[in-house]
Formats: C-alpha cells, structure tokens, sequence
C-alpha cells in the first residue's frame, strides 16, 4: 500500500484539468469585457451564483473537518496549544500587515492632491456599505455579534464562518470526553458526512470556469475609475504592498520554516486562478483543506488553522484596511498625526477580524472600522464619500485581498504544523518539487477533470491508490 502510495500519479493533460478551463474563463471574461463591456456587465451573476453555491457547503466542511480533526485524536490539550499558537501567529500576522498598510500610505501618498468626485450611482453604493457596517463596535460587541452564535443552525443559515468555528470546536471538545469506542463511532460518521460533502463540492467546482468568466467580464466592463490618477496609484500601491507581505515577509518565514513561498504558490496556483475569477477566497477553502493534509500537515492542524484563519489571519484585507483609511483621509485634504494612526491600526487588529473572504467585505469592514474611530477625523460625510470614491476600484483590490489572505493562511497552517510537529516534512518537499503528487487527492474530494494514462485512458482513482494518508494522519508519523 505504502509502495503504491508514493508512486507519482498519472500525468494529466493539460486540457483535463481544471486550472486550464479557469485560465480560458479568466482570458475569455477580458475579452468579452472590452469588446462588449454592455453584454459584460450582465455576467456578473456568474460568479455571484458560483459563490453562493460555495457558501452553502462552507460551514458543514468546516464543522465536519474541525470535529474530525480535534476528536480523532481525542487529546484537547494539544489541540488547545495548538490554538494558542495559531491565534498568537494570526496577531503577529495582523500587525505587520496593518503596519505595511500605513508605511504604504504615508511613503506614496496614493490620496494626495486627489480632485475626482464620485457619481451619484457611487454615492448611493457607498451609503449602502456604510448602513451594512452600522452597528455597535468594540469587544464585547465582536463576542455577541461575531463570535458565540445565538442559535445552533443560524450560523450555518447566515454563513457566519467564525461562529461555525466555535460549534464545531464545542461539539468536538464533547465528542473528545466520550468513551473511546463512541468516540470513534461518532467521528467515523462526521467523517462519512464530510465525504458527502466533498462530493457535492466535486460537482460545484465544474462551474469555476464559468464564474471566473463571469467576474471578469464584469470587472473589465465596469471599471471605469482607472482613468484617475490617485485611484490608480491606490490600486497599484495596495498590489504592491500585498506582494512584498507575500514575498518578503511570508517569504522569510517559509524559509525559517524550511520551504520555498515560490513552491508553496505554485502548489496553490489552481486556488489562486480560481480567487482572480471569482474575487472570493471561500470558494477555495475545501480544496485547500485537502490540498494542505495531502501534502503533509496533519489533519488536525489543518482542520483547526483554515477555518480559524478565515476570520482571524486575513493579512490582504489588513494591507487594505489602513491603506485605504489614510487615503480617505488624504483625498480629503486632511492629515492624521502618527499616534492616531497607530491608535486607528490597534482598533483595526480587532475590527479585521470579522471580515469574511467574499467580495465586498473588506469595504464593510473598512467603512465599519471608520464609523467605531469616529471623531474629527472620519465624519460620516466624509466616509459616505471615501467609500463612494473606492468604490470604483474595489473589486479589483477584493481580488488582491482574497489572493494574499489565500496565500497568508497556507504558509501559516505549514508554518504552525510545522511548529506543532505535525508535518511530514518530506511528504512536504516531495509535494512542493512535483505538485502532481497530491493531484489523486484533489481528484477524489474535487474532481475537476479525469486523470489520464499517456495513451489517453481513463485512470480509475480509488481511494486506497490515491496516498497513504491514513499513515501520515498520526501524530508523530513521517520525518519532522
């Protein structure tokens, strides 16, 4: 078994898999965009009903892979460290994204000299976002509202992914207490849930390429504020921060941690296409749950550190946060002394944590974030017009923020396996020199094209023949 295991998985042709079909999606949506930006703009549901989709499958995967991987060891002390380790991370993470963010804006400047006004269409948006983020702020307001649910379905129902998190580390703390053999009895049958689960995601993933068609088109079709200057040099700046956090700052921290931020992109590339179509990161968050145990981390560690990242180490949306503050600031004529912009990040550590990996949240969250700062600073006319003014831009900078906060949680979840002494650190280096090693997983759980032999027959995938996972799940197993 362990023999077939290893052996490296028929190669697929490139036409069979799905980050092809993602890419002729994505090239399509441009073109369709700037030859017809008029049939574009009406694609956009391509994309919406692709997320929706996923949302409906997000909480159950997370529930499912939080008990299985928490209560199938049965050892709540070592998943407790592991949270501790996990969170303690996330903040780190937090502050040095929000700290680039305003390095970012007081070296460039992207609000400077800005003279554009938003349209009434704007406007109108803005108000829209502001009235969503209206409600109260502060700490005890995160632990009523967004972290501990009111109902046991509601989060399920409302997507509330932190909310999620909490049920299921609640319902695996109490399956952990059960007698042993219950105990495997009641994760034997999560887990056989979970695999129902992975089947209906193995269905919607089909439609990818449509829904990154569909987002591109309209991105390309309605964005019109490329033409301004500071708009333009916002976007740029933002993208640029996103890429030095990814490659510098997550850079060194993969190679503290023993592997390559270029490898890692690489193995997640069929992820990240999938985010630049869909602007969504929780469209990917199942896939990166099998990716990730596949290619070494043990599952708990996995199980526990995605969902929990999703909420909490969302480094993109940080980077946007402060960047994005301070050019509204800027854009208004107006300047924000050093000690109020740190006193803005330190209540923005707090306020990230709510935002969800879809489209758009990072706009509620930073209009939110505004609205709790208040003052002399962010009046509520001046917000309703620097979100109007942003607005123009947004999707584009979503879909940088969903692709960092993608990447941020990857390296974090090998980074804490790793610091946990739960990655198999050979499976690992193989999977980052030959991606192809974790494609008979991916092929399981997700589909997204038959695998073929080189004469072009269908190779049956069974579970058995897929990895030796099953002897890498223990702790302890494989080279540290």
């Amino acid at each position: 078994m362990a023999e077939v295991a290893e052996m490296a998985p028929p190669r697929r042709r490139f036409w069979t898999q799905l980050w092809f079909w993602v890419i002729v999606g994505i090239v399509a949506g441009i073109v369709l965009g700037i030859v017809a930006p008029a049939a574009a703009k009406e694609t956009k549901w391509l994309a919406d009903a692709f997320i929706q989709l996923i949302k409906v499958i997000v909480g159950p995967v997370i529930f499912c892979t939080v008990i299985v991987g928490i209560a199938s060891l049965g050892n709540l002390a070592r998943a407790g460290g592991l949270a501790l380790r996990a969170l303690g991370y996330f903040l780190l993470a937090t502050i040095v994204a929000l700290t680039l963010g305003l390095i970012a804006a007081n070296v460039v400047k992207p609000g400077v000299g800005f003279t554009g006004e938003p349209t009434q269409a704007q406007l109108d948006q803005a108000a829209g976002q502001i009235q969503q983020s209206h409600q109260d702020s502060g700490f005890v307001a995160f632990l009523t509202n967004d972290l501990l649910p009111k109902s046991f379905l509601g989060p399920f129902v409302d997507n509330k992914v932190l909310q999620v998190l909490v049920l299921a580390i609640l319902t695996a703390c109490a399956i952990s207490a059960l007698a042993a053999p219950l105990r495997k009895r009641l994760v034997g049958g999560v887990e056989a849930l979970s695999k129902v689960i992975f089947g209906i995601i193995k269905l919607i993933m089909w439609l990818a390429p449509l829904a990154a068609f569909g987002g591109m088109a309209y991105t390309v079709a309605v964005f019109g504020a490329s033409s301004l200057k500071n708009l333009g040099t916002l976007m740029i700046t933002f993208w640029v921060v996103c890429a030095i956090f990814v490659f510098v700052v997550l850079g060194a921290v993969s190679a503290w941690a023993g592997f390559s931020i270029l490898k890692v992109i690489r193995l997640i590339k069929d992820e990240l296409l999938i985010i630049l179509g869909t602007s969504s990161s929780e469209s990917v968050l199942p896939r990166l749950l099998t990716k990730l145990e596949s290619a070494g981390a043990s599952r708990q560690t996995v199980g526990l550190v995605i969902p929990t990242g999703y909420s909490f180490n969302l480094d993109g949306t940080c980077i946007y946060l402060t960047l994005g503050a301070l050019f509204i600031i800027q854009a208004g004529n107006e300047t924000l002394p050093i000690g109020a912009q740190i006193g803005l990040a330190l209540l923005m550590v707090l306020t990230s944590k709510g935002a969800a990996g879809i489209t758009g949240a990072g706009l509620v969250t930073l209009a939110a974030s505004l609205q709790a700062f208040g003052g002399e600073f962010f009046t509520p006319e001046a917000i309703a017009i620097g979100i109007a003014v942003i607005i123009g831009i947004d999707r584009v900078m979503s879909e940088g923020r969903a692709v960092t906060n993608c990447i941020g949680n990857v390296v974090a979840t090998l980074v804490i396996a790793r610091w946990q002494n739960e990655l198999d650190r050979d499976r690992l280096r193989a999977v980052l020199d030959d991606p192809s090693l974790v494609a008979a997983d991916m092929e399981y759980h997700h589909g997204g094209g038959s695998a073929r032999d080189e004469e072009g027959d269908t190779v049956s995938l069974d579970k058995d023949e897929s990895t030796d996972r099953d002897d890498r799940e223990a702790v302890g197993s494989g080279t540290r």
